[in-house]
């Protein structure tokens, strides 16, 4: 099916984003929101994308203004009824996407595909609210939106192949890396960097490092950005929500850090906020230190070990829960790792399984057990990893691991 018409729900920061990514492509879209106010906003946002690019030459002001006409804004569903395709953009709050898709289905023709941006909801339960579960399916963008390339598309139980075929050909069209990811928690980006940031918010509660230490040294490393930028920048309450619904699904490997959920519950957000882990305008993050300092009265635990791999191995962990389960091959772990998060090791692209394969299995098992000693089961080895070991799949230096390797 080819997609003439698109339509966003939700014009924040990521629904705006994602209309920009559209109508860049010539492609008209309807951008909805509740109020006026929020879509003059979404509005704004996205001719704020266009004038840098008019401002950085890379487009002049006549083309912004034909990309800009593309772009139908509105506050009901009267322009919905010839749409081929309706990416929702709400919050991460699952009635209320299962609502917007109740009321899609109320006016957009039958064979309209419902692609959901959620993070981590699940693309099977929002489907049964539907009556086309064979059209719903998960487009999961990055932020901001038109800038990364990654974009996950998820099938959920019933959605046709129809479905995920047309939606990695319009990914395509909008220039973007599509990843097809089997439905699980988190699907795969967010799965696999969330044992990452987490376990960095244990580093700081646990006193192993400062937040800007820790930001720093994973920067030297060759990533983009810390984890506790990176975390203010997402917003708080996104990671916290994401953080949950792991925990849920995968137990005590994923339990959330407790610093993180009380930055939360001091509305400390983020950038969007003024303050998170960092403090931001006129802000400090003195209240962040007071709350370690109560947490590690209450824990009595203080002082623990800080290094790369503490950082590195829960993810690379994952990264092997992920190919364990089917969730994606070895090639599009390693890709969407690298277009979804700029993830590197030095000056190289590298993802995670290529990273344990230049490490040597045995030796990220032996690091994960130590780990595991000293830190808890939120360290141990995933079943795959053990086998390939045993195996004597070790990686490079054996000439096969998660890859195979010449010499």
């Amino acid at each position: 099916m080819y997609i003439f018409k698109a339509g966003v729900v939700g014009a924040g920061a990521m629904g705006a984003g994602i209309a920009q990514v559209i109508t860049y492509s010539g492609l008209p879209v309807v951008l909805k929101d509740i109020r006026q106010d929020l879509v003059d906003k979404g509005v704004e946002r996205v001719r704020e994308i266009y004038q840098r690019r008019v401002d950085r030459g890379r487009m002049d002001a006549g083309e912004m203004e034909e990309k800009m006409a593309l772009l139908i804004p509105t506050t009901s569903y009267a322009d919905f009824g010839d749409v081929d395709i309706v990416i929702e953009a709400v919050p991460e709050k699952m009635e209320l996407k299962k609502q917007v898709f109740r009321e899609l289905d109320e006016v957009c023709p039958e064979g309209t595909i419902f692609a959901s941006n959620t993070s981590a909801l699940s693309i099977s339960a929002m489907a049964a609210a539907t009556k086309r579960p064979q059209k719903v399916i998960g487009m999961h963008f990055f932020n901001p939106a038109n800038v990364m390339k990654l974009v996950e598309v998820i099938p959920g139980l019933d959605t046709s192949q129809e479905t995920v075929d047309d939606v990695v050909m319009f990914a395509e069209s909008l220039r973007k890396i599509p990843v097809v990811v089997q439905e699980c928690a988190g699907f795969l980006v967010n799965r696999i960097l969330m044992p990452f940031l987490n376990e960095s918010v244990y580093a700081l509660q646990e006193g192993a490092a400062t937040a800007s230490d820790i930001d720093r040294v994973v920067v030297e490393s060759g990533m983009p950005m810390g984890p506790f930028t990176l975390a203010d920048f997402l917003g708080l309450d996104v990671c916290w929500d994401v953080a949950q619904t792991l925990y849920q699904e995968y137990g005590e490997r994923m339990r959330p850090a407790e610093l993180l959920g009380m930055i939360v519950q001091a509305g400390r957000l983020g950038e969007k906020s003024g303050a998170g882990f960092y403090g931001y305008g006129g802000n400090s993050d003195e209240p962040v230190k007071e709350m370690i300092e109560q947490i590690q009265k209450k824990t009595g635990i203080t002082g623990t070990p800080f290094s790369l791999d503490r950082l590195f191995l829960p993810l690379i962990n994952e990264a092997v829960y992920c190919l364990q389960e089917n969730i994606a091959s070895v090639g599009d772990i390693n890709k969407a790792m690298i277009a979804g998060t700029g993830m590197k090791r030095g000056a190289e692209m590298v993802g995670p399984l290529q990273i344990a394969d230049e490490m040597g299995l045995d030796v990220v098992m032996q690091k994960m057990e130590e780990f595991e000693r000293i830190l808890g089961p939120r360290f141990h080895p995933a079943p795959l990893l053990r086998r390939k070991v045993l195996a004597g799949h070790l990686g490079k230096k054996t000439g096969k691991g998660f890859g195979e390797y010449t010499s």
